[in-house]
């Protein structure tokens, strides 16, 4: 086995394969480290998340040649529809030409899978299951202690990059901080059947435990998001089929005809968290082991995949150069780039959590005024609308460079 590489990433999953496939071409001699079998990671529970792909995370796809091997299985959001639980203030978005969708929805497994088998064709190293038992950066290198089934392995790297998720054992292993806010809330997730087409539109419904969200899969399906309390979530989630629908249509109303429950309920308890730096010696974290975003606004994956590309695109420019891609000045130089976009992000979707799960008069008032509004006003749409498609900010050029 390989113990000298330019780069370890450590995470197989949707952020780390992501990165290594961005840079199958670069030149770098790159591994893979997961902690999970092919067979675990593709029949966890995380992968039967829906994924809402914003626009701009469309266009990053298309660049890294993903997109072409997924969109078969994607449903295009042509419209938004956000309303507020017994109040009248509703907005509506729309997808206008020349954009043929304000983005699609896609399971984390089929983006997964399809980049895993990828990854395997291209012959890049992969050692699993494996766990990560220390890290020491050096002036040259960082050791890399594994513990590979019953094996320990000592691998050395000029650049570990930890996307390993939100439980990540490199973010503790360099005991990086979080700030951490606890919604009490827990997201319950499941797949329903539609009496009535969708027509490619993506709900939102603002409602007293936080937001509930359907979203259009294939024709006549909807993925539900539900964000409730922790007991609300509980019960449902251990409800009969029957009791459970009863209560979702109550919530969402029969804009889509009766409901049939079509997947199992999959529970997941909402924070956001934030790593207190994202570099540390030759180290970088990135996707979810460096933020954790309530789903309300969509946008953790396509936060993530800015990361990954960010990044790629910075060490494919370094190494060209002949310079050295674990070089702390490198990565305090892509921290920096990354902030401003993280930073919007989540103020953004913090704010919507923090408004939308206030059922207060005086703010519920001053919502479904400011939601009208949003509704008649062009400008204001604009802004919901470059939000939506992940363009409020620049995306990377890696496309360019390839």
């Amino acid at each position: 086995m390989q113990t000298n590489y330019d780069m370890l990433i450590v995470g197989g999953g949707l952020a780390g394969n992501c990165l290594a496939w961005a840079l199958k071409d670069s030149g770098l001699k790159l591994g893979i480290v997961e902690a999970q079998t092919r067979e675990q990671l593709y029949n966890s529970a995380a992968g039967d998340r829906a994924l809402a792909l914003a626009g701009g995370t469309v266009t990053l796809l298309e660049a890294l040649d993903l997109w072409q091997g997924i969109k078969h299985k994607a449903t295009a959001i042509k419209n938004i529809h956000v309303s507020d639980r017994g109040h009248f203030g509703k907005t509506r978005l729309s997808a206008q030409q020349p954009v043929a969708a304000l983005g699609y929805v896609i399971t984390a497994r089929e983006i997964e899978s399809h980049v895993t088998r990828l990854i395997e064709q291209a012959g890049i190293p992969e050692i699993r299951p494996a766990r990560v038992a220390g890290l020491m950066s050096t002036e040259r290198d960082i050791g890399v202690s594994l513990k590979h089934r019953d094996e320990s392995l000592s691998l050395t790297a000029s650049l570990v990059v930890g996307a390993d998720g939100g439980n990540s054992s490199v973010r503790k292993l360099l005991d990086i901080g979080q700030k951490v806010v606890d919604y009490g809330q827990t997201a319950l997730v499941t797949t329903v059947d539609c009496a009535l087409p969708h027509h490619n539109t993506a709900y939102e419904r603002f409602t007293r435990s936080g937001p509930l969200a359907l979203l259009p899969v294939g024709k006549q399906q909807c993925a539900v998001v539900w964000t409730l309390t922790h007991e609300e979530a509980e019960w449902l989630k251990q409800a009969s089929d029957d009791e459970f629908i009863e209560q979702l249509q109550q919530c969402f109303g029969f804009r889509l005809g009766e409901l049939k429950l079509a997947a199992p309920r999959r529970a997941f308890p909402l924070t956001l968290v934030q790593a207190e730096t994202t570099v540390k010696g030759r180290t970088v974290i990135v996707g979810n082991a460096a933020h954790q975003l309530h789903p309300v606004a969509g946008q953790g994956f396509n936060l993530g995949l800015r990361d990954v590309v960010l990044l790629a695109e910075m060490l494919i420019e370094q190494y060209e150069s002949g310079k050295d891609i674990g070089d702390p000045a490198l990565l305090d130089r892509y921290a920096r780039a990354r902030q401003k976009d993280l930073n919007k992000v989540i103020g953004f979707t913090h704010s919507l959590v923090r408004i939308f799960s206030n059922d207060g008069m005086a703010l519920a008032a001053a919502r479904n005024i400011g939601l009208a509004l949003f509704d008649i006003l062009p400008g204001g749409k604009s802004v919901l609308t470059r939000h939506a498609m992940g363009l409020a900010g620049r995306l990377p050029r890696l496309g360019n460079r390839r």
